[in-house]
């Protein structure tokens, strides 16, 4: 028996990198897979998107488990459609159990220099698109009776962090949120819980954009270049984590192991919050 056999788990974000890691992980311990995702971009984010193409490695690999898996292309700004993907779906597969609010973007710029549209969708996208989802997933939890909700942080979400202050608003909101949905659903049985990680492996910051900005010294950094730079970040002597150490994390929180943990903003963050 997996640690959440018999569940279904609903993943946003879920075409790649963190939120195509949970899919796979949460299937690994016995989950069917509810996966949502944008798969296309938003006018202020310069880094890649993903495309309905990204699901495929994704159902491939659940369904290499023996877990079942549908999903659905869905922007977490628009609640209706939200709605109407978490109801149809979850009525295919016999319920809801266990929410992983992932979908998020990143961009930067100095804080006295961002743009009105790229404070708008950073907002629109990282907190009221987990709002969103928590709206449209919720009554299904408190219909079950029990539930787990985890929504995807950052270490942003516990301290400032420069040039992003659009995206730590937006994760520090998320923790307000969590904190007041964890009280507002604690009579149903539903747990509500944040991750924190530190910068993780994933086509969100390995692209030039990024890059350059932690190496502005170097005129096309290489992969290389941008870890020496992103592992001062941490206390451990890495630059990274990968997206399956935060999916071990959201595994923990949605398995009956942390059957009495609630209201917590649980760091993955190779120390990096207290450096």
């Amino acid at each position: 028996m997996g640690r959440v056999s018999g569940k279904v788990a609903l993943i946003t974000g879920a075409a790649r990198g963190i939120g195509a890691a949970q899919a796979v992980r949460l299937a690994e311990e016995g989950a069917d897979i509810i996966a949502l995702d944008l798969c296309g971009p938003v006018e202020t984010v310069v880094s890649g998107h993903a495309t309905p193409d990204d699901f495929a490695p994704v159902v491939a690999a659940v369904q290499a488990t023996g877990a079942r898996i549908r999903t659905a292309v869905v922007d977490v700004r628009d609640g209706d459609a939200l709605r109407a993907a978490t109801d149809e779906l979850s009525a295919e597969l016999g319920g809801l159990d266990i929410v992983c609010a992932s979908a998020g973007i990143s961009s930067s710029a100095p804080a006295l220099e961002l743009t009105e549209k790229q404070w708008g969708d950073m907002l629109d996208v990282n907190l009221t698109g987990v709002w969103q989802t928590c709206k449209a997933t919720a009554p299904h939890l408190i219909e079950r009776g029990a539930g787990s909700v985890i929504l995807t942080s950052s270490i942003a979400g516990l301290r400032g962090l420069v040039g992003v202050a659009h995206y730590t608003s937006a994760k520090h909101g998320l923790v307000g949120l969590m904190r007041s949905m964890a009280k507002e659903l604690a009579p149903h049985h539903v747990r509500v819980n944040s991750v924190h990680p530190t910068t993780v492996d994933t086509p969100m910051i390995q692209n030039p954009a990024v890059r350059k900005k932690f190496r502005p010294d170097l005129e096309n950094p290489t992969r290389e270049d941008f870890a020496e730079a992103a592992a001062k970040m941490n206390m451990l002597p890495i630059p990274w984590i990968d997206p399956v150490d935060v999916a071990n994390a959201t595994l923990f929180l949605a398995s009956d192991e942390a059957r009495y943990i609630t209201a917590v903003t649980l760091p993955v963050d190779a120390g990096s919050t207290q450096v």
